[in-house]
């Protein structure tokens, strides 16, 4: 999945020296509104692979994003792309975990996503919100070479680079994201499916007043 903003984002980031014979894995790779892989295989990778948890448009293998390493084995990519995937993870510091450490020594790293004031979307769940300053402390252990806001809705976009040298990753179990589940910073989320169903029948109820005010605000029908 992409945005324009993601698509944009990822044509200036990425360079064909950083692609052009190189092994890229995109996670989260489900083309249903857009795709990066079109503009990155323009850019004559070696291999380009495209993982989700279902088929569908643009996956190649299915692979959930917490066995990454067990599947292609670690620094087995020189980029690595997820673009809207990564607030639909329930374990998101599992998941920065195999990301990073599927990456080659000097790899570098992709990453759109969603931030606070973005509506509740659930594919199939939707857990967390992050800003500039999470990506800062996620990407702490790297070199972040590019970070902004996505300037058409609430998201922040992130390219870092791995350190060529011993990579020694950054201890996160502290850190704590916006939660979509608990309406506030939380470092984890602990419910039972009845509670996750409790709590998505809510957002859609709360997303569904929002457009029916934005429609009659602006006239819309």
């Amino acid at each position: 999945m992409c945005n324009i903003a993601c698509l944009d984002f990822g044509r200036k980031s990425l360079t064909k020296d950083e692609v052009k014979g190189k092994r890229v894995i995109e996670i989260g790779a489900v083309d249903i509104n857009g795709s990066l892989r079109p503009h990155v295989e323009s850019l004559e990778p070696e291999k380009y692979v495209g993982v989700d948890l279902e088929a569908g448009p643009g996956v190649d293998e299915i692979c959930n994003v917490y066995d990454l390493v067990d599947r292609f084995g670690p620094e087995s990519f020189d980029v690595a792309i997820s673009s809207e995937m990564i607030e639909h993870v329930h374990d998101w510091r599992r998941a920065f975990s195999q990301i990073k450490n599927i990456l080659k020594p000097g790899g570098v790293v992709l990453i759109t996503t969603r931030s606070i004031g973005f509506p509740y979307h659930d594919y199939p769940f939707d857990y967390w919100r992050y800003e500039i300053d999470d990506m800062k402390a996620i990407f702490s252990d790297m070199e972040i070479i590019a970070l902004e806001t996505d300037d058409q809705a609430p998201g922040v976009l992130v390219k870092a680079k791995k350190p060529s040298g011993p990579f020694e990753e950054n201890d996160l179990s502290e850190h704590a994201l916006y939660s979509m589940v608990t309406l506030q910073r939380s470092r984890s989320i602990d419910f039972t499916r009845l509670e996750y169903t409790r709590m998505r029948l809510r957002n859609s109820f709360v997303v569904r007043k929002f457009e029916a005010a934005s429609n009659k605000l602006f006239g819309r029908s």
